[in-house]
């Protein structure tokens, strides 16, 4: 396992460096492997553990709670019993996380913190698959979507289940078209909500 997590690092270190267009079909395969959900890895480690693992090695940052410290090595993840480590925030900056990993979230308890910032696989449906995990809908306080151009309306405007979301930072959004009409329901269902825009 090492060594595979080894080799995807330094293909995805090959892949910052544009590779050529007609080599763009593998890399988009080579994401969707990383995605995969393996349910009986989440069975046996735990879903914090099985979602860190899914998350660095699709080159994310994990925070687990009562740490100062981001976890970006794979090979460095800490091991214990089941339920020792939670993650209390992610920062999913440059990432290839994409729908097909989500259901890794489910059982996700104490996440407080999510940053999808030029994420080029975030799209609508990952939003609202986002949102309708319940124990994000209770745990999710802040949030962060930066640069993801395949991001709409529709999408942001799923977030209104996040009901105790009290930060949201969103920017470059070029997909988002109606501004104003979409903060405007985005702060009528959720009153205590702090938007920061910079959609211009």
């Amino acid at each position: 396992m090492k060594l595979l997590v080894q080799t995807a690092q330094t293909l995805l270190s090959v892949q910052k460096a544009s590779p050529p267009s007609g080599c763009r079909p593998f890399w988009g395969w080579l994401n969707a492997v990383f995605n995969t959900v393996d349910y009986e890895r989440i069975k046996a480690v735990g879903p914090d553990q099985a979602a860190s693992e899914w998350l660095l090695r699709c080159g994310a940052k994990v925070r687990f709670q009562g740490f100062d410290r981001w976890q970006h090595d794979y090979n460095g993840l800490p091991t214990g019993p089941i339920g020792r480590y939670k993650i209390q925030a992610i920062d999913a900056t440059e990432s290839c996380i994409m729908y097909r990993g989500f259901d890794h979230l489910d059982g996700l308890e104490h996440v407080e913190e999510m940053k999808l910032c030029k994420c080029i696989y975030i799209e609508d449906a990952c939003l609202e698959r986002l949102s309708k995990v319940e124990k994000l809908q209770e745990s999710l306080l802040r949030m962060e979507l930066v640069s993801c151009g395949n991001v709409t309306d529709r999408g942001l405007l799923a977030l209104h289940h996040l009901r105790n979301l009290e930060r949201l930072l969103l920017s470059d959004l070029p997909g988002v078209r109606e501004k104003d009409k979409t903060v405007q329901t985005l702060r009528t269902a959720l009153p205590n909500l702090n938007i920061e825009l910079d959609l211009d």
